[in-house]
């Protein structure tokens, strides 16, 4: 296949909204894509590359040579080059790197190269989703979605899958392929999502009249931990082996009686009293080998689900059923919950434990299955919602379905001494009208351009959604939010009345 085929499918995903035509595009090229490029071809619809680090980045692409005229690239072969950039080490890796890519971007049209820039860069916004690709398999090959879903939650990877039901002969076979997937321990499974409420009421009303499971919503790493003997396995939520970086967790594993197990669970750092320490302090622990910092912070481990235990798989059996195991072969590891049908005992849990540090809770029905692939109904989150009134200091263009539109923003608190402080980007929560609205109006506060990111005068005032505040020693303040989100651009107000950078600080955690 023609990496053109790919980008022409890229470009048109990311000029509709529709779900039902974003389908039909993934079907019809996965329909016309070879059983051995069907690994590549899922990975790149799916926004990425296969390799995990290339070498490349922002100041890679920056002076690329002209577009050729004609396609002439295949998949396989785009594929082999990124391999290769992402073998090279060692003195002059750096130059051999570079000229490979000038290469290969040569070698591209127009479009192509703004796929191969969005793939290199993770900036690929054209919309199709994981759920969304396993959809179109599913209807590309004839079966069940449902059957595609399971063996992708069981393989942990879309890819594996997308191969087995493509190759197979007839529908009957593709079925047969994808029930070949099972949970092997020690193989990571793709964990299971929530959704999202504004508050504990709502989430209780989209789960009537089914026994509620409340569970504290732990500011941790996502964790799942495999058991097979003494041999203990620790994947992070994207499925990445983390083992050899948290020893206390795999003794912690280790010890409990059951020989197999696969346990779903948060970890995190407290601190002395028991609170969960800063997020970044978790997150720092589980991405780093120092040594050091591993024995300065120790992560604690909170179940929340078990998968299998002893030889038993219970993915397929209620929630309930699945915690009366986890209690006895992980007991007092679980994470704090409630079993309950009233509403405002929900409710009394939520402010008790965000009280207590805690980030929220996850509202789950109790009858339901363990399943991925998609944020379901089964589980749905719920966390306080801060807002502040910030100043956009720069704005970024876009890429993707944005392209041609000035799209992430820099947000600024206000210093009471004057200026703005920068505390971090986001183009969350953006609707066309708004993208389309700020793409006019920073044109009009435009300073400086240098061609990706565009300086305004401080005078947009912008409402923002955020789900805390963390210490970052990248911004200038030291915090960051997390999780910004537009709420709405306040013309009622002026700059002058933004939230100061003292405001924002005093959110952050000790």
């Amino acid at each position: 296949m023609l990496l053109a085929d790919l980008a022409a499918t890229s470009e048109a995903l990311a000029a509709t909204r529709s779900r039902l035509a974003k389908r039909a595009l993934l079907v019809g090229l996965l329909r016309r894509t070879a059983p051995d490029e069907v690994p590549v071809v899922a990975r790149y619809l799916g926004g990425e590359l296969r390799q995990r680090r290339t070498g490349l980045g922002w100041r890679s692409l920056t002076d690329l040579p002209a577009p050729a005229a004609e396609p002439t690239l295949e998949v396989l072969a785009v594929d082999a080059a990124f391999g290769t950039m992402a073998g090279l080490q060692g003195t002059g890796s750096a130059t051999a790197r570079g000229r490979l890519a000038a290469d290969l971007f040569a070698a591209a049209t127009a479009s192509e190269q703004r796929l191969l820039r969005g793939l290199v860069t993770g900036e690929l916004r054209q919309g199709a989703l994981d759920a969304l690709l396993l959809d179109a398999v599913a209807e590309a090959a004839g079966v069940a979605p449902a059957a595609v879903r399971r063996a992708a939650m069981l393989a942990g990877a879309t890819e594996p899958v997308a191969a087995a039901a493509l190759a197979a002969a007839d529908p009957a076979a593709a079925t047969t392929a994808l029930d070949a997937f099972g949970l092997t321990v020690g193989r990571p499974v793709r964990p299971m999502l929530a959704a999202s409420a504004p508050d504990v009421a709502t989430a209780v009303a989209g789960l009537p009249d089914r026994p509620l499971v409340v569970d504290a919503k732990l500011d941790g790493i996502r964790v799942q931990v495999h058991k097979d003997g003494d041999a203990v396995s620790v994947f992070t939520r994207s499925l990445d082996d983390i083992t050899g970086r948290v020893p206390e967790l795999v003794a912690r594993v280790r010890a409990l009686p059951a020989r197999t197990l696969v346990l779903d669970g948060e970890a995190l750092a407290l601190g002395p009293d028991g609170r969960p320490r800063p997020f970044q302090e978790t997150a720092s622990r589980g991405a780093t080998r120092d040594a050091e910092l591993a024995g300065a912070v120790t992560l604690t481990p909170f179940w929340f689900d078990v998968l299998h235990a002893d030889g038993v798989d219970l993915l397929d059996e209620p929630l309930l059923r699945r915690l009366e195991v986890l209690d006895a072969v992980a007991p007092g590891d679980a994470v704090e919950r409630l079993v309950t049908t009233d509403p405002a005992a929900a409710q009394d849990a939520f402010a008790g434990w965000v009280a207590a540090g805690q980030e929220g809770v996850l509202v789950k029905d109790g009858t339901a299955p363990y399943e991925a692939g998609r944020r379901g109904a089964a589980w749905v989150k719920v966390k306080p919602r801060h807002t502040l009134d910030l100043v956009v200091l720069a704005v970024e263009r876009g890429s993707g379905r944005r392209q041609g539109l000035l799209s992430n923003i820099h947000l600024g608190a206000r210093d009471p001494a004057g200026g703005f402080v920068m505390l971090g980007k986001t183009f969350k929560g953006m609707t066309d009208q708004t993208l389309a609205w700020q793409t006019e109006r920073f044109r009009e506060l435009a300073v400086d351009d240098d061609g990706w990111t565009v300086r305004l005068r401080p005078e947009q005032v912008v409402e923002i959604a955020f789900d805390g505040v963390q210490r970052s020693p990248r911004y200038p303040g030291g915090v960051a939010l997390r999780f910004a989100r537009v709420l709405r651009y306040r013309d009622d107000k002026t700059p002058d009345e933004a939230d100061t950078l003292a405001t924002v600080v005093a959110l952050a955690p000790r």
